[in-house]
């Protein structure tokens, strides 16, 4: 079979680093991959004057595919987030956060198994404020669309099928936010009564946060607008040890990202010490988006193989591998799993 295109976005700080470690998983499989790689981040502005450069938008637009590494935005300042102006630019209204706990991990609990369905481009994130500058007031519009409403609430209740799931719970605000919320609220009702296979339920947001760190094992996959699901997502990484061990998807009707949604940890860049797992894991989602079942099956093996020992975990995780040794050590299992 001809080699998949696919953009290939390293990042800032440690993204290098990671992404050359889940790369080499990623073709341990045996799926091959045509890269096309490309710049995006605080390393692309000062380079070029442009955090996005144009043959980045490019690419992605050719392959409809990208792995990504982290990128830094600047807080408070600066230029506005990469990852979401991608999103926007590519309509990738899905954002999907599996969160499962592996061995050896630092999370309180055990047996963690959640997917998180998070609206994507909508909401407060839509960029929508004003400042006025004599009364010193600062607004935000949070928009919503029914459009944008239905389309990631029945992407969630597909997409949680084909997982096999058995329960959808959308996460909102409606006693408050009696319009945004409400109707995200009743829309969610309305295609739950075309999913009768899938049991459906909502919680108030923050009624769901204190949830999810008494009983997570209350909860299988959740839908819900998209700051909120960017507040529960990191919740629910805490829950199996943190953003450096999750992956994240960012999905639209012909186009995808898979990405890493840690920072770029500059502090401890080129010092080969971090841990590539979320790329990897990102990468086992990718190939699954691509219908390469049996690839992604072997990378989540391998991960567990691996994280089974823990001198062979990174540092973050009390071992003494390095990013390199890691990457290789799972690459190496991908490729058992594969000829098993």
């Amino acid at each position: 079979m001809p080699a998949i295109p696919a953009t290939l976005i390293p990042g800032d700080g440690i993204g290098p680093e990671v992404m050359e470690a889940a790369v080499a998983v990623v073709e341990a499989t045996g799926v091959e991959f045509d890269w096309d790689r490309q710049e995006a981040g605080m390393d692309a502005f000062e380079e070029t004057g442009d955090p996005l450069p144009q043959a980045t938008i490019d690419s992605i637009e050719r392959t409809r595919l990208a792995y990504k590494g982290p990128l830094t935005t600047p807080v408070g300042t600066g230029f506005r987030s990469i990852n979401v102006k991608i999103r926007q630019l590519f309509d990738l209204y899905a954002n999907v956060r599996p969160c499962e706990t592996l061995p050896n991990t630092k999370g309180p609990f055990e047996n963690v198994d959640l997917v998180l369905y998070r609206e994507n481009t909508e909401g407060l994130y839509a960029g929508i404020e004003y400042f006025d500058e004599k009364n010193q007031i600062a607004d935000s519009i949070a928009r919503h669309t029914r459009t944008g409403c239905e389309r990631i609430i029945k992407f969630a209740f597909k997409d949680a099928q084909l997982r096999g799931r058995k329960r959808l719970t959308l996460v909102h605000k409606a006693n408050i936010l009696k319009q945004t919320g409400g109707m995200f609220l009743s829309i969610g009702r309305q295609i739950a009564e075309e999913n009768p296979g899938i049991e459906f339920d909502d919680r108030i947001v923050d009624n769901m946060a204190m949830q999810l760190v008494i009983h997570p094992e209350d909860y299988d996959s959740i839908v819900t607008t998209n700051l909120f699901g960017d507040i529960l997502s990191d919740l629910m990484s805490g829950l199996v040890g943190g953003l450096g061990v999750t992956g994240s998807a960012n999905i639209g009707d012909d186009c995808a990202v898979f990405e890493a949604v840690h920072g770029s940890a500059p502090d401890i860049a080129g010092k080969g010490i971090a841990n590539p797992t979320a790329v990897i894991r990102s990468g086992e989602m990718m190939l699954k988006y691509l219908g390469k079942d049996a690839a992604a099956e072997a990378i989540r093996k391998a991960l567990h193989d691996v994280y089974s020992d823990p001198a062979g975990l990174t540092a973050d995780l009390g071992g003494t591998a390095t990013t390199a040794e890691f990457g290789a050590r799972v690459a190496d299992r991908v490729r058992a799993h594969i000829a098993a």
